[in-house]
């Protein structure tokens, strides 16, 4: 018999009378309360997609609806900057990049979600560069499109534009970044033409924003604002999750202080501070980036929290010595209402001039519970010496 697949209009045409439906899934624990709708609207976690028999007169439809998962499999990577044609080509990687991300492609693609900060533009050509009185010592990077293709093959599945890079190479880089992505499939978020966005994968609905103190991005110091946008995608969204660049940056900066950073001049922002009101506003996850080193993680609320997730694939322009060189890979499990299960930081380090592989040595894993057992002595969580993310004991 033929096969049709029915989605949320044909359900509520069959079912004319049906006038309250209760979800099978929502978000946060105060949200079980019964829906009262429309006949013509249907709650997203009702139902999805049905598939049904076409029926003969004296035959009934049969609908089938998949569960949600109960265990959602998140991975988090800092900064991303596969290579550069400024101010010359020979910031590029050889062989076109392929070998870039190989060495971990594998681990990052072991996720239901794979997130990493897009830093600088992907622009073959031309641009509106920052200034700089001389290019050689002027860090602006734009990767060429053909690049952005091992995102994909690594399992990339969203990106930060939120950075002080976003804007190398004026409005043609940033764009043209977005426009890149898009045909790649790659979610994205950052940008003051785009802030946020909401996107749904395994019947999930995801909605993601990103932060930072710079120019042309949705600003990590305007809090009323950032409360308002995670406000707006709870109403939308299952899981909500939240990447910022802000913090000072380098190996001095690896500590949380707790109170608003300046770098340069520049007002940094509270990124201690920002965290919790978000997830105090309905955030459940938490990718930071920007110091090029990594710091502590946190669990607040049940929420997870990277407070650093350091350089991860920096090619050619960066310095990666000592903790610089350390890429930490974020895996957190987390339930389908955004609650931390359990996690670990995966550990890789930069070879060469800027390619991650797996350290089995943990050194990242190794800093990070350093770090963390540090600055959060209070903290409800314990990190073991191969990275693994536990709950000391009995959490609400």
């Amino acid at each position: 018999m033929k096969k049709l697949l029915l989605y949320t209009s044909l359900f509520a045409i069959v079912f004319q009378s049906c006038k309250t439906v209760q979800p099978s899934s929502s978000k946060k624990d105060d949200k079980s309360e019964l829906s009262q709708v429309d006949s013509a609207l249907v709650s997203k976690d009702t139902i999805k997609l049905v598939e049904v028999a076409e029926p003969k007169a004296q035959d009934s439809i049969v609908l089938t609806v998949s569960p949600l998962k109960d265990t959602i499999t998140l991975i988090g990577v800092g900064d991303i900057m596969i290579g550069t044609n400024f101010p010359n080509e020979g910031y590029l990687p050889p062989d076109s990049g392929k070998y870039m991300l190989a060495e971990v492609a594998a681990t990052l693609r072991d996720a239901d979600l794979t997130f990493g900060n897009q830093e600088g533009v992907i622009l073959n050509e031309g641009g509106k560069q920052k200034y700089c009185s001389n290019p050689d010592v002027c860090y602006i990077f734009r990767s060429p499109e053909y690049l952005a293709q091992h995102y994909v093959e690594a399992g990339i599945d969203f990106m930060s534009l939120a950075n002080n890079h976003a804007g190398d190479f004026g409005d043609e880089g940033r764009k043209n970044t977005m426009r890149t992505l898009d045909s790649l499939g790659i979610h994205h978020a950052g940008q003051l033409a785009q802030p946020f966005t909401i996107f749904e994968k395994d019947r999930v609905t995801y909605g993601f924003a990103a932060f930072s103190p710079n120019t042309g991005t949705q600003s990590i110091n305007d809090l009323e604002a950032a409360v308002d946008i995670v406000k707006h995608l709870d109403s939308l969204s299952d899981i909500i999750i939240i990447s910022f660049h802000g913090g000072a940056e380098g190996s001095k900066y690896e500590h949380l202080t707790r109170e608003r950073e300046f770098f340069y001049g520049e007002n940094r922002g509270n990124v201690y501070e920002f965290s919790h009101a978000l997830i105090d506003a309905g955030a459940d996850v938490i990718f930071g980036h920007g110091p090029h080193v990594a710091r502590a993680v946190e669990v607040y609320k049940n929420r997870f929290i990277a407070y650093s997730l350091g350089n991860f694939a920096t090619y050619g322009r960066f310095n990666l010595r000592g903790v610089k060189g350390l890429a930490p890979i974020a895996k957190i499990n987390i339930d389908n209402k955004g609650k931390f299960i359990s996690g670990k930081i995966i550990s890789a380090k930069q070879k060469g001039a800027g390619i991650p592989v797996i350290d089995g040595s943990h050194a990242a894993a190794l800093r990070i519970k350093e770090l963390t057992e540090s600055d959060f002595p209070e903290s409800n969580i314990s990190i073991d010496l191969e990275g693994n993310i536990r709950y000391l004991h009995n959490h609400n």
